[in-house]
């Protein structure tokens, strides 16, 4: 069983800002990882069909992607505790140029079993990633900066959306309108981006080494066991807290699949979905920023913060889903054949502001449900498993969408289903501050008796600060 312990070294180097063992050097790198790997992968994926005209290959690798990943998510935590932060992202952030590099071989051979194999075996490496940057983003910080850190976070990884963006829309520029995918230099430039994120990956530091500038420790661990790591992802599936969690962390990615194959992807031409993707992806650097803010400063009370993030979010979901079924009943049979290009000024301004607020909402969101498990608790050796439920759950989600759209289910029931997800997600988070979101803005270690639930919702014996 993982301890922790809360030190305070006496240090006068503690208040440098670019200090490498300080949180913010640390989320910076696990940001850096993700520009280079999953945010390149969301500009690909962004374009629909992974830049493919036909998007059934994309759509079957993403499915055992998902699949992968809804297994791994929920294990990625474990293997957080049990490898550390350093050799679990390095591992899982080179599956992420194997995924590319299927489809530049289905550039020339058009057999999917090399894309459906990658995306499974991307699907593995992206569960331990994501658990792993869940954990680190959550725990590293001070608890009264948690949301600012979050937004530092999905401000650099979505910057690698709008540099991956650019890239498709640079390199395939000239070509004509009806050009069917994208070129192999494409996928050769995401390739070598993702090398270099795994290679970041090797500089990351343990929490044991992490010192905030108050000069705490982020959680010092003791590596666990894997017997113990199987009792405790067990337990999660009958932890309360989770279990409110369960809409949300189901349609967080679920309105990819059709906000990328049946907006982006059967909407415009193949250099105006690059274009687009640049500012999707920019959404979320500006939508993270805000919902960051809000939740640090906006009141006093970390629960009202909290409660008002949720209902500014419904309040902006609502206004965008409608706006996105407006859209939509323009091509209910989901045909679109007269491609819309970035040149045609005002056919162009509304579907582009449509997309734009898509990605707006997405960070807005998903930030928030980050928030809202950085809060429950303030150990890693927690937060990597409540962050590898929430992704498990995530991707078992988006694998069943991925099929949806294979499957050719309707687009209006497609976008019925994902906003009625994200309409049932707020008042559940809402109930999750209420009951499990404490105010206190000093950390208390609690021990509830062996079989006994905590305040933290584990079983007996498990230490956790509030």
């Amino acid at each position: 069983m993982a301890s922790f312990t809360q030190e305070k070294p006496q240090n006068a180097q503690l208040h440098k800002p670019w200090r490498f063992n300080s949180p913010f050097v640390q989320v910076l790198l696990v940001g850096l990882v993700c520009f280079c790997c999953p945010g390149m992968f969301n500009a690909l994926s962004g374009m629909g069909g992974g830049g493919q005209l036909d998007p059934t290959a994309a759509s079957n690798a993403n499915t055992a992607l998902y699949a992968a990943f809804s297994v791994s998510g929920i294990l990625g935590g474990a293997a957080f505790n049990l490898l550390g932060p350093r050799l679990t992202l390095f591992l899982a952030a080179l599956t992420y140029p194997l995924y590319v590099s299927s489809f530049l071989y289905y550039n020339h051979h058009k057999s999917q079993i090399f894309p459906i194999i990658a995306g499974g075996v991307l699907g593995v490496g992206a569960g331990l990633l994501w658990a792993g940057q869940g954990a680190i983003m959550t725990s590293y910080p001070p608890q009264d900066r948690k949301g600012s850190y979050i937004s530092l976070f999905w401000t650099i990884f979505n910057l690698g959306g709008v540099i991956g963006g650019l890239i498709p829309f640079t390199l395939n520029y000239h070509r004509s309108s009806g050009a069917a995918s994208v070129t192999d230099s494409t996928y050769i430039a995401f390739m070598c981006f993702m090398v270099v994120g795994a290679l970041f990956a090797l500089i990351i530091l343990p929490p044991s080494k992490v010192v905030r500038n108050d000069g705490t420790s982020a959680s010092r661990v003791v590596y666990s066991d894997v017997r113990t790591e199987w009792i405790e992802i067990v337990k999660l599936f009958s932890n309360w807290k989770m279990l409110l969690m369960l809409p949300a962390s189901w349609a967080s990615n679920f309105f990819y699949t059709y906000q990328f194959n049946n907006v982006n992807g059967k909407l415009f031409t193949l250099r105006t979905k690059g274009l687009n993707n640049v500012a999707y992806w920019g959404a979320q650097m500006v939508g993270s920023l805000g919902i960051g803010y809000l939740l640090d400063f906006s009141f006093t009370s970390r629960r009202v913060r909290g409660l008002f993030g949720v209902a500014i979010v419904a309040a902006l979901g609502t206004a965008i889903w409608g706006g996105g079924l407006a859209n939509q009943l323009r091509y209910t049979d989901g045909e679109w054949t007269d491609l819309i290009d970035f040149k045609e000024g005002g056919r162009y301004a509304g579907p582009f502001v449509l997309y734009f607020s898509y990605g707006l909402l997405d960070a807005m969101f998903q930030s928030l449900v980050y928030w809202v498990i950085g809060a429950l608790a303030d150990d890693s050796e927690i937060l990597s498993r409540y962050s590898g439920f929430y992704k498990s759950i995530q991707s078992a989600g988006a694998a069943v969408a991925w099929q949806v759209d294979t499957h050719h289910t309707p687009l209006l029931t497609q976008l019925i289903i994902n906003w009625v997800l994200t309409t049932i997600s707020y008042p559940l988070l809402a109930l999750l501050l209420i009951w499990a979101v404490k105010d206190e803005k000093t950390l208390v270690e609690t021990e509830a008796p062996a079989g006994e639930l905590d305040i933290q919702g584990n079983i007996g014996s498990e230490k956790t600060s509030v």
